[in-house]
């Protein structure tokens, strides 16, 4: 069975970095979820309310377009509200319908402390390729607000999904956490 990985966690964790070095290493294709919101903001100047539409047909369209492909692996990252029934009910959907056409799911939230992601922030690779993120002021305080309005990590039982795997990876390389997620991965 084809992989698919939806790998979370909250901003500048390393989800972005970690999906990129499964692309190169194993040659899976690479969803972020920034490629629909830089598309977006290019295209309008803006990511306000109504312009969120476009990025959510945008993701469906590819979804609707990769489940039925034959590739050796699919990896999406998204930024995962806990505290939302919404974005359970988004998951939970998106699982099914990998599923239904033969897709292993996995699940792999990340997780790492607040100063190495402020730092991560500013990475060179995050600014290259997030365009949004580049007023690193902006960018930081967003990040730090963000944890006050939203859960972006799981509470211990929350995920019961059945192929799923937490890595804290505040001291690991993206492509140590690529290796683990491959790995466990195999191991199915």
């Amino acid at each position: 069975m084809k992989p698919f990985i939806i790998i979370t966690g909250p901003q500048a964790v390393g989800k972005m970095a970690v999906g990129m070095s499964l692309r190169e290493k194993y040659n899976y294709r690479l969803f972020h979820n920034h490629m629909t919101i830089e598309l977006v903001h290019d295209l309008y100047g803006s990511l306000k309310r109504e312009y969120r539409s476009l990025v959510n047909k945008l993701r469906e369209d590819v979804f609707e377009d990769v489940v039925g492909k034959d590739l050796e692996g699919f990896v999406y990252t998204y930024m995962w509200g806990f505290n939302l029934e919404s974005e359970h009910i988004y998951i939970n959907d998106l699982i099914e319908r990998f599923e239904s056409k033969g897709w292993a799911v996995t699940i792999v939230e990340l997780e790492a402390d607040v100063d190495t992601r402020l730092e991560r922030n500013k990475s060179e690779l995050r600014l290259k390729e997030k365009k949004t993120k580049r007023n690193i002021e902006w960018s930081d305080k967003d990040l730090v607000q963000s944890m006050e309005k939203y859960r972006l990590n799981s509470n211990p039982g929350e995920i019961t999904y059945s192929s799923y795997l937490r890595i804290n990876n505040t001291s690991l390389k993206a492509d140590e956490v690529a290796d683990q997620i491959y790995k466990y991965i195999q191991k199915r």
